[in-house]
């Protein structure tokens, strides 16, 4: 059963009880929320703004959808905006089609390696209820931070992360491993000199991966 919300709000944020979702107000009565309903308490609020769910753990899920995808840049402003105006960890979900799919390694740049946030395809707003309702009970078991935000997130969130970096040029799956073990995360990999690269995957890699990064 969905409700009204009456959590309060502070900062920006929804405080957010263990097994709860708060939603945008915009997904009542969508198949994502229909999907939702009796696996996790879902409530629903105005006002959220960037947001589309909040979790526990001041967590929260951006959605873009197909559509988005298609429609031109409106979303990756708003993803932005969220990244520079929010300390909340953010996890992005974004529906990869036969459609969308030729924008999606432009998404996996900009979310991953220059915003370096989660980000978590799903085929359908099916998948995506399924990745919440999971997200949720892991916190909930755990009393913890959702897994995919963690200091080892990388490998929490594969293939999402791993696959990121392996869609740089000159970059397989070993040295994609190779490099997130060295440098520990996508930011730091986005701010190291080329000369620190070449130690880990040699002189002509580290110059690919240094020119896609700041192209």
């Amino acid at each position: 059963m969905t409700t009204k919300a009456n959590f309060p709000v502070t900062a920006g944020s929804i405080v957010v009880p263990y097994g709860h979702v708060v939603g945008n107000e915009k997904w009542r009565g969508s198949e994502l929320a229909q999907r939702l309903q009796g696996k996790v308490r879902l409530t629903f609020e105005d006002g959220l703004g960037l947001v589309d769910f909040h979790l526990s753990n001041r967590t929260c899920i951006l959605l873009v959808s197909e559509a988005d995808l298609v429609a031109g840049d409106e979303f990756k402003r708003r993803l932005v905006k969220f990244r520079n105006g929010s300390s909340l960890k953010g996890i992005v979900i974004v529906e990869k089609t036969q459609i969308s799919d030729q924008y999606y390694s432009g998404v996996q740049k900009l979310v991953v390696l220059e915003l370096g946030m989660v980000l978590l395809p799903v085929a359908n707003q099916g998948e995506a209820s399924q990745l919440i309702i999971q997200l949720v009970r892991e916190q909930s078991r755990d009393g913890r931070a959702n897994p995919f935000c963690g200091r080892q997130r990388w490998q929490l969130a594969e293939p999402a992360v791993l696959q990121a970096v392996q869609h740089i040029p000159g970059v397989g799956k070993t040295k994609a491993l190779l490099l997130l073990q060295r440098f520990g995360s996508i930011h730091r990999l986005c701010n190291t000199p080329v000369q620190e690269l070449e130690q880990v995957v040699g002189q002509t890699v580290a110059q690919q991966i240094y020119t896609f990064l700041h192209s």
